[in-house]
């Protein structure tokens, strides 16, 4: 089975749901999307990895994201970047919500590229794109640049994430789109 669709089919097993739910920006949905039963296991994160890291260019030097939800998306693109030895320099950082209460205070964890680097930011589900603008603009506070943002499904949400995005100076691209789920 191809990749995208055995990625797929986890997704629609074991992330998606139908009902009434209250999401994290307070509105109510029909929909739910839950991507860390897939992403936290062994063939989730991999098949996820992988095409995730199909989406990063070649100018990107580190992926970061807002923990939780970012946390093994980081984690296993680079990876997958270290085996597949296409960004074999790629590293990981994670963004905290609140900067950390001890020490620096730092609000980005994992080894920081070089002032100025190009980073992309990850996702699991966008809905509004308030979790990931939020990431790009600790990041770029930080010094760095931040183009792209790439998530694992796209709720499509009346083109608002978009719309955030493009006022933001981002770029969204999804894997899937809540419709193929559902």
């Amino acid at each position: 089975m191809e990749m995208r669709e055995e990625l797929l089919n986890l997704l629609k097993q074991h992330a998606y749901k139908k009902g009434e739910f209250t999401l994290s920006s307070g509105r109510t949905s029909e929909h739910y999307c839950n991507c860390k039963p897939v992403t936290l296991s062994g063939q989730g994160l991999l098949l996820t990895s992988c095409m995730l890291l199909e989406c990063i260019k070649p100018s990107v030097r580190a992926v970061a994201g807002l923990t939780l939800g970012a946390d093994p998306l980081v984690s296993g693109v680079i990876m997958a970047s270290y085996e597949a030895v296409l960004h074999s320099d790629l590293n990981g950082l994670i963004v905290r919500k609140k900067p950390k209460g001890h020490g620096t205070g730092a609000w980005i964890e994992g080894p920081l590229p070089e002032k100025g680097s190009e980073i992309a930011i990850l996702e699991d589900v966008i809905t509004t794109g308030g979790s990931a603008i939020q990431a790009a603009e600790k990041v770029r506070d930080a010094g760095y640049i931040v183009n792209d943002v790439i998530a694992i499904v796209d709720r499509q949400e009346n083109n608002e994430a978009y719309d955030l995005m493009e006022s933001s100076n981002l770029e969204l691209t999804s894997l899937y789109k809540l419709e193929e789920l559902t």
